[in-house]
């Protein structure tokens, strides 16, 4: 028996070792991939499309955050995180060095997946050698580059392929971890070298024993499990950290193995579990601590609006189940498919036959080569093995495929996470079907590497086949987004613009067309506009750069108030064409720009480094109440103009109205000019005087300087305003986006009647200000202000709001303290500290806001919401509960 144990012993200690065989052949796979995915892309070129264009922007911006950190300013990190607020940045963040070494081009931010491509390749052979054998690693990494579900990520700047690489190294560290038994090293503790062996009942055991001679002593089989538990941790944190349907994938695998532990009483694998799951909250929660409520509020505007939008089957039909199952075999390539299928068929088949199948209960346990050694229960010992591990990643796979399909919005890519460990019992199929017939093995993945070459090549070279991915290179192709962002720039060379885009088509739309723009410093932004009828005027209103497309115009959320929108911009007076491109689909791109601008900056004369107010025209008579033209001519040092904050005061007696805002609007470039040298700035506004205001008031002017807060007195040209009812209405305009959020924040008093329309409005004037710097200028202006007069209720409210909107919760917090001194009896005030208070996890804070609340409304449907959120966060369900029945 010592014979025979010592001899099964040293053939797992060879397949322990083995891994290390297959690793040149691995790195070769990865190198192939890697030239035939470079090579694609010095063919393709095309332009990055919707999402594409999204995350190489987001990529940018972390890499333009990472160009001067602040490590240990908290101030700094929640900006940073708030960079990407609904999708998670790590994909963002991994891509900056990249884009330091190589450039910020889109081809080279894709040098990221070739890090990504290594990662997965390796966490498949790692799981197919501890699973099966190290054929199989290396058959499912080679499979990785075919598979058309997986090539098609790869070859595109998408979350989606760093995704599929971070759950899968994250379900080989699990599946590591619970190998690394905690019970091995007891083992280990009994076992003594020169002690004559024991007949071995159970492999894990027997390895587990090899394993710990291997190691040379107890103490590190005690500390594998913590590592890979540590392992797992991390891996699952930075997957949380690229996209939330993580678990979609990983669920599954952590409940069932943490339900086993439960049920074995393995308490140290069950504290293991929880420490990796530790870490990995760890590693994530800055990100979703600072951006959970817009996660939660984008969470139906990206599953279920999209669903409906895009006519996913409802999850009352059975398409929605077999959705994936469907797209199964375009995902996988057929003929891998069925080779696979028929040589795991065949195995099974033999085994069930033979009657020596049999089943370990509740351990995992690899399969071992055990190099022809023969001995009673061999067989069986073999296909339990293999049955374990088959069980495994079938609990994976099935359970991320109910998960996926659980959610609405159906996509093939949403899935691809679940490829890797298909691919690696596919490989297993494979290397099971019979020697004798090896010849169809390679059949198989000859084709399946055939498809895809004739899916990937450019459109024309081979005809289309209907049933395979297609990601065609795209040979030369010039949609003129760099030719629109020269053109603006050079028109206006020392603002930052923001261009309303019209069309909505793969190769030309909002987002490409901002990338194009943030890869010139950031100077031009596109947003699309046009997309709700009743705001089609402010649209036109509110930004002087639009670009329209002439035949399709792409998938367009509203085609009326989008056809309504480009007639009257190529129609109005106030717009003039400022150029056309042809467009490869035999179409015309324009682009228009307002006749007067309203904003213009030029080269100025003197030598004072001061900002001064050379001119300012109004009309001889405005009606109060509505938006009333006025011009601005600033001058001044390009420092002193480009940090302004300029506080102008209208007054009359008693009476006073604001209209503060920053010199240019907050769109000077920063780094355009010396910054002692002399310009001029002329704004072209509108005012909102109040509809209280009668007579004629006079102009104060004050400097308030954003980074270093310096204030000082600006004269003023000697003019007079006179403000009369019976004054003739001006022609429509729109007050600059700090009057209009200012306006706005007086409405918050009123409550939740209010609040709706505050946030429509607001979400219009973030396409407009891409960067939400009006959000920014009008807190420090109302800081300022409130400072000034510390009684003033609307400067408060303001200040709130602001301070909200800019998700910065320690003076939001703060700011509505003052709103609840200088407005005890509103209930309205009390709910907006208690939601604050319950947006950063402080439900006792919250709750006595909320007491208060009641106490002056009991009746207000609002309270009683946030009375349950604080009861649930406080663990007081019986307060959840309650209140949860009164509101339904």
């Amino acid at each position: 028996m010592a014979h025979e144990w010592q001899q099964w012993g040293e053939c797992v200690i060879a397949k322990e070792r083995a891994w290390v065989d297959g690793l040149p052949i691995l790195g070769s796979i990865w190198l192939i991939g890697a030239i035939a995915d470079r090579l694609w892309f010095a063919i393709d070129q095309s332009v990055p499309a919707w999402d594409q264009a999204d995350y190489l922007t987001g990529a940018l911006n972390y890499w333009k955050a990472l160009q001067a950190p602040q490590w240990f300013s908290g101030e700094w990190w929640t900006s940073f995180w708030m960079l990407s607020s609904k999708i998670p940045p790590f994909v963002y963040i991994s891509t900056t060095p990249f884009i330091g070494l190589f450039g910020a081009g889109a081809d080279q931010a894709t040098l990221v997946n070739l890090l990504y491509g290594a990662v997965l390749l390796a966490s498949v052979y790692g799981l197919g050698i501890r699973l099966f054998s190290v054929q199989v690693g290396l058959w499912a990494a080679g499979l990785c580059l075919l598979l058309p579900g997986l090539y098609a990520i790869r070859l595109d700047f998408l979350i989606d392929f760093p995704l599929v690489a971070l759950v899968t190294l994250s379900f080989w560290c699990l599946t590591m971890w619970w190998l690394a038994s905690d019970e091995t090293w007891k083992v280990a503790d009994r076992w003594q070298p020169q002690a004559t062996p024991q007949p071995l009942t159970d492999i894990a055991q027997a390895s587990a024993i090899l394993r710990f001679q291997s190691f040379g002593g107890a103490m590190p089989m005690r500390v594998m499990p913590w590592l890979w538990a540590a392992a797992f941790g991390v891996a699952l944190g930075l997957a949380l950290l690229t996209k939330q349907t993580t678990l979609f994938f990983l669920l599954t695998p952590i409940v069932w193995l943490g339900a086993v532990s439960i049920g074995k009483r393995r308490w140290i694998k069950l504290i293991q579990l929880v420490f990796g799951l530790a870490i990995a909250l760890y590693l994530c929660f800055p990100w979703y601590r600072t951006n959970w409520l817009l996660i939660l509020t984008s969470g139906k505007r990206a599953t279920i609006d999209a669903a409906i939008a895009e006519g996913d089957p409802p999850l009352t039909s059975l398409a929605a189940w077999t959705f994936y199952l469907t797209e199964l075999p375009r995902s996988v390539s057929l003929p891998i498919l069925i080779i696979a299928l028929v040589g795991l068929v065949l195995y099974w088949k033999r085994a069930v036959v033979s009657r020596e199948f049999a089943i370990v209960k509740g351990r995992l346990v690899t399969s071992v080569d055990y190099g022809g050694l023969r001995h009673r229960g061999y067989r069986q010992d073999v296909y339990a093995a293999w049955w374990q591990s088959v069980r495994w990643l079938l609990i994976f796979l099935v359970g991320a495929y109910f998960l996926c399909s659980l959610n609405v919005n159906k996509d093939d890519r949403y899935i691809a996470p679940l490829l890797p460990v298909l691919a690696i019992l596919l490989a297993q199929g494979l290397v099971l079907f019979p020697d004798r017939l090896r010849l169809f093995r390679w059949w198989a993945v000859g084709l399946a590497a055939l498809l895809m070459g004739l899916g990937l090549v450019p459109s024309g070279m081979v005809p289309p086949l209907s049933d395979t991915y297609q990601h065609r290179a795209v040979l030369a192709d010039n949609w003129h987004h760099a030719d629109v962002v020269n053109d603006i720039i050079q028109t206006e060379p020392y603002l930052t613009s923001t261009v309303g885009v019209l069309p909505s088509v793969p190769e030309f739309n909002q987002h490409n067309l901002n990338y194009f723009g943030a890869l010139r410093n950031f100077q031009v932004y596109g947003r699309q506009v046009g997309t709700n009828v009743r705001q089609v005027e402010q649209d036109a209103r509110s930004l002087s750069w639009f670009v329209t497309k002439d035949g399709d115009q792409g998938s367009i959320r509203r085609p009326e108030a989008q056809s309504i929108l480009t007639a009257a911009i190529a129609e109005s007076p106030e717009f003039q064409l400022q150029n056309s491109w042809a467009l490869p689909d035999r179409s015309q791109l324009h682009l228009y720009h307002r006749t007067v601008p309203t904003v213009q900056v030029k080269p100025g004369t003197g030598e004072s480094a001061k900002v001064r107010l050379e001119q300012v025209r109004v009309p001889n008579q405005v009606a109060p109440g509505q938006p009333m033209p006025i011009t601005y001519r600033w001058s001044g040092s390009w420092q002193e103009l480009r940090s302004g904050l300029v506080l102008l005061t209208w007054h009359r007696d008693n009476e006073r109205w604001f209209h503060d805002h920053a010199i240019a609007l907050g769109n000077l470039q920063p780094s355009a000019n010396d910054d002692t040298a002399q310009f001029q700035v002329v704004e072209r506004l509108a005012a909102l005087p109040p509809k209280t205001a009668q007579g004629t008031y006079t102009l104060k002017a004050t400097y308030l300087n954003r980074e270093t807060q310096e204030t000082y007195e600006i004269a003023v040209p000697d003019l007079r305003l006179n403000l009369a009812a019976n004054a003739p209405a001006p022609a429509p305009q729109e007050p600059d986006f700090v009057t209009q959020l200012r306006s706005l924040a007086t409405k918050m008093p009123t409550g939740m009647k209010e609040l709706s329309v505050i946030f429509e409005e607001i979400n219009r004037l973030n396409q407009y200000d891409p960067v939400q710097d009006y959000v920014a200028q009008a807190r420090q202006i109302l800081d300022y202000r409130l400072q000034q007069e510390p009684q003033n209720r609307e400067f408060a409210y303001g200040l709130a709001l602001t301070n909200v909107l800019g998700r910065r919760v320690e003076p939001a917090i703060a700011a509505l303290e003052t709103v609840v001194k200088l407005d005890p009896t509103n209930p309205n005030a009390y709910a907006y500290l208690a939601f604050v208070n319950l947006y950063d996890f402080r439900p006792k804070a919250a709750q006595a806001a909320i007491n208060a609340a009641l106490a002056l409304n009991p009746n207000l449907p609002e309270l009683h919401t946030l009375n349950a959120v604080s009861g649930l966060m406080q663990g007081n369900l019986v307060q959840a509960w309650q209140e949860f029945r009164r509101n339904n």
